[in-house]
């Protein structure tokens, strides 16, 4: 009676996991759907405003051209995990292993450089003009692609080999520094856009409150948006470091 009870138990067990892993895998086929068909449109849109705009557009938008290419690779990345439900085209599989790491490196990393961009632009203008010809980005952007390849063949290498456990830590301590170095940013930023520019005048007080409001509105959404998708990824990381199970 007891190992008909014990059996039975596992068998029911075994039923409730097959069923949450094949709900959480179509659940993850549609985001990965969803991603794809909205995030590919929406890029190569702000790729081609960055590379038709007027003047230095390009110049200017340099960070924010690198981050949207980098958003179309991952939106690719999507596409393969969604064919890899079909056995003829498992082989895609070593692919989105590969450009996992343009998203836990190539996006966050960019965001970091837009974020330094804007704090040098708001707390040390002086330095910012000193760095702001095109030469200096393209230096820094060829280092974040030079690292984000690394990232990816470390990515694939972890995941082919199933060392799940490195993977997390590498994962874990990369969110956690990214995510630093953007909240320092951006509450530098908010700090200095809440006190008055020296030598405004009454007449122009009321303008520029108005346009320091629009952008510290927009920081603020933005730090927002990177504790939503920073720090679940930090928590989930070190639960599987502590827990040594991979989630």
């Amino acid at each position: 009676m007891n190992n008909f009870t014990v059996n039975f138990t596992s068998a029911v067990s075994t039923n409730s996991i097959l069923q949450s892993s094949g709900l959480l895998a179509s659940v993850r086929h549609v985001v990965h759907s969803i991603n794809f068909l909205f995030g590919l449109p929406t890029h190569s849109y702000v790729i081609w405003l960055i590379v038709t705009g007027t003047g230095s557009g390009v110049a200017s938008g340099f960070f924010n051209l690198n981050l949207s290419v980098c958003e179309i690779v991952s939106c690719l990345n999507s596409l393969f995990s969604v064919l890899t439900i079909f056995n003829w085209l498992s082989s895609l599989t070593n692919i989105t292993y590969f450009l996992i790491g343009f998203a836990i490196t190539g996006r966050p990393l960019f965001q970091c450089l837009i974020c330094v961009e804007r704090y040098l632009a708001v707390v040390h203008p002086v330095t910012f003009l000193k760095f702001k010809p095109l030469r200096y980005r393209v230096i820094c952007c060829t280092v974040v692609w030079i690292i984000t390849l690394g990232s990816c063949l470390c990515c694939m290498l972890n995941l082919v080999l199933i060392r799940f456990y490195i993977y997390a830590c590498i994962n874990s301590f990369e969110f956690l520094l990214f995510f630093s170095i953007q909240m320092f940013c951006f509450v530098v930023v908010l700090r200095a856009l809440k006190q008055s520019g020296p030598g405004e005048k009454r007449r122009d007080r009321k303008e520029a409150n108005h346009i320091k409001r629009r952008v510290f509105n927009f920081i603020l959404m933005t730090t927002v948006n990177m504790v939503i998708i920073y720090v679940p990824l930090i928590v989930a990381g070190f639960f599987d470091i502590l827990m040594e199970q991979f989630i």
